[in-house]
């Protein structure tokens, strides 16, 4: 099975929020998924990012493939931390 770290999308029209995502590569977007490991909200300025950077971790060595935006959220996330 092929997991992807990926975001979903949420929120009213035009005002999106997204939760980070553990999922199979499989499943839509907005589908099934197997643990949220985190929040990105856009909207507000600066952008709210909340990772749980342990989670992260452990999917990631676990096998998991984040897609390159979450890669880029991952990288923000430890900055500010």
């Amino acid at each position: 099975m092929a997991v992807k770290i990926r975001l979903a999308r949420h929120g009213a029209k035009k005002k999106p929020i997204y939760r980070v995502v553990v999922a199979d590569a499989h499943s839509p977007r907005d589908g099934r998924y197997i643990e949220q490991v985190g929040r990105y909200n856009p909207n507000t300025d600066p952008s709210e990012i909340t990772l749980d950077l342990e989670k992260v971790e452990k999917w990631i060595a676990n096998g998991a493939q984040p897609t390159d935006t979450v890669k880029r959220l991952i990288e923000a996330a430890k900055k500010a931390q």
